[in-house]
């Protein structure tokens, strides 16, 4: 049985959640948002072993994914009441449905992550949570649990300060949560307690207007800074073409556009090299014997004719970050998660059910292998 949930309660001297899970009585069985309006959904405290009469209310919006969840707590006893609220979200071991389908050796990243002053996307994989727990003081912030296109994320008031922490069960749950400052609520006093919960796809501004740096959760690794203005022409793009897959066409012609007369050079050298093939190999058949006076043709010969041996290799190894990040930018959006193209394609984040795509990209392979310059 797989887990995946969101918590929040109340510890402490006084906190009903303090021994076991409180339980809690709503008015309806069942909720349903009609007409565009918001909706409220109050539950209130079962418990008779507490003088606290709480209620948590869960505010939804429609077409929203964040859910306001607040508590309102009214001390009924003569003595003043002390606790503590948290909130943690908490996940099995299990990897994502989609983790074999990544390519290139790279997977999108599976476990928590929060954000620091210091640092402001601090990502945990599940086996740093079991071996090296985290425990931080911190202002504000958030935390969240990430899958690939989506994250679920809790987001306290910014001005308070609260106990982060990361941890695993003994049982193999991961959880990263975090716990308010102490209350001490007088004797029939009232008070709440708000936290924002978002569960939903990675959707970069929402995020960001949701909590400072909460979109970084749409991971693109080392090359982010590369692949942040990559994404920002990707979907300037799509707001023309409105098509993703015609966007991602026109946005890799850009990118090669942009490294054309880089590109040609190399090609260029690449061509010098063939032409001059048949005169290296004289050489090395030459001085096959002295490596030292073969060593020296070659490079005068190099010299003569105005060749860079490396000279085909470097306009690849400047390319390579700018397509590597590239790909990030496909594998984490998702924008492009059942977002047809043309076709056979509907679903430009799932690979080609019938590999032509593959097959088109392995011929272009093999013509690009016929203008480069033999090695033997």
């Amino acid at each position: 049985m797989r887990t995946y949930v969101a918590q929040s309660g109340l510890v402490g001297p006084d906190g009903i959640d303090q021994n076991q899970r409180a339980r809690y009585r709503a008015s309806q069985d069942v909720y349903t948002m009609s007409g565009g309006e918001p909706l409220e959904v109050v539950i209130d405290y079962a418990g008779t072993d507490s003088a606290l009469r709480v209620s948590k209310h869960f505010d939804f919006e429609p077409g929203s994914h964040t859910i306001g969840v607040h508590y309102t707590i009214t001390n009924l006893a003569a003595e003043a009441a002390q606790l503590t609220p948290f909130v943690q979200l908490k996940r099995d071991s299990s990897p994502a449905p989609v983790a074999s389908d990544a390519g290139m050796g790279m997977q999108p990243f599976l476990g928590s992550a929060l954000t620091q002053p210091d640092q402001r996307f601090t990502k945990f994989d599940f086996e740093d949570m079991a071996e090296d727990p985290f425990r931080a003081d911190l202002t504000g912030g958030w935390i969240a649990m990430l899958q690939h296109y989506f994250v679920s994320a809790w987001v306290p008031d910014p001005d308070n300060t609260y106990r982060f922490r990361t941890r695993q069960t003994r049982s193999g749950d991961n959880i990263i949560g975090y716990t308010g400052p102490a209350m001490v609520i007088a004797s029939g006093e009232t008070t709440t307690i708000s936290n924002q919960l978002y569960v939903g796809p990675k959707n970069q501004s929402v995020l960001a207007d949701l909590a400072t740096h909460l979109d970084l959760v749409v991971d693109y690794g080392w090359l982010w800074w590369i692949a942040q203005p990559l994404f920002w022409l990707l979907t300037m793009i799509q707001s023309v073409v409105i098509n993703w897959g015609v966007a991602i066409i026109f946005l890799t012609l850009l990118v090669k556009l942009a490294f054309f007369q880089l590109s040609a050079a190399g090609y260029k050298s690449m061509a010098r090299m063939r032409k001059v093939q048949p005169r290296i190999l004289a050489i090395r058949e030459e001085y096959a014997n002295d490596k030292a006076k073969q060593s020296q043709a070659m490079m005068d010969l190099y010299k003569k004719e105005k060749i860079n041996p490396l000279g085909g290799c470097f306009p690849i190894l400047v390319q390579m970050p700018v397509f590597i990040a590239l790909y990030w930018v496909l594998m984490e959006s998702v924008e492009l998660r059942q977002a047809p193209f043309a076709l056979w394609i509907e679903d430009l984040s799932v690979m080609d059910p019938y590999f032509v795509l593959p097959i088109l990209r392995g011929s272009e392979h093999v013509l690009h292998a016929e203008v480069e310059p033999g090695t033997a």
